[in-house]
């Protein structure tokens, strides 16, 4: 994947992605039968999932995995300012979680669904103390991960 990006493109990375502002009209059209959703809503749908994966585990912290290893965490907060509706029904969440090893975690999460049934679809470990593990990049309207540079 790496491949496909040359050191120039990189310089246009992003940290968080956020909603194209090209195309924006055709995702409002296209759910315009469906309920608009709001950035409040993004945010009470990651806290849930966050509280009811921590419920599941007898420790009382929410689990991540990353490299192999199994990540024990609390919320510190969610990013309300990085919350964004994607289009198609998908969202993204972004949180900083204090794990047990001391360490600050920024997480990243993408969202499927509606205001109080939204699941998570995906969940990766963004930055470590600060420090981004990869960055955004925009391609025709479609987000995907580049390595930090």
């Amino acid at each position: 994947m790496l491949d496909e990006y040359n050191s120039a493109t990189l310089l246009f990375s992003q940290e968080h992605p956020e909603h194209p502002t090209k195309g924006a009209a055709e995702h409002a059209k296209k759910g315009a039968a469906e309920k608009k959703v709001s950035t409040a809503d993004i945010s009470a749908g990651i806290k849930k999932n966050i509280q009811v994966e921590t419920k599941k585990n007898s420790d009382g912290k929410f689990h991540v995995k990353h490299e192999g290893q199994d990540l024990a965490m609390d919320l510190i907060k969610v990013h309300d300012d990085r919350l964004q509706d994607l289009g198609d029904g998908k969202y993204f969440a972004c949180v900083d979680m204090k794990g047990t090893d001391g360490k600050t975690y920024d997480i990243d999460f993408f969202l499927t669904g509606q205001p109080g049934t939204m699941k998570v679809t995906e969940t990766s470990v963004h930055k470590i103390d600060g420090k981004p593990l990869y960055n955004w990049k925009e391609e025709n309207g479609k987000w995907n991960k580049v390595p930090a540079s």
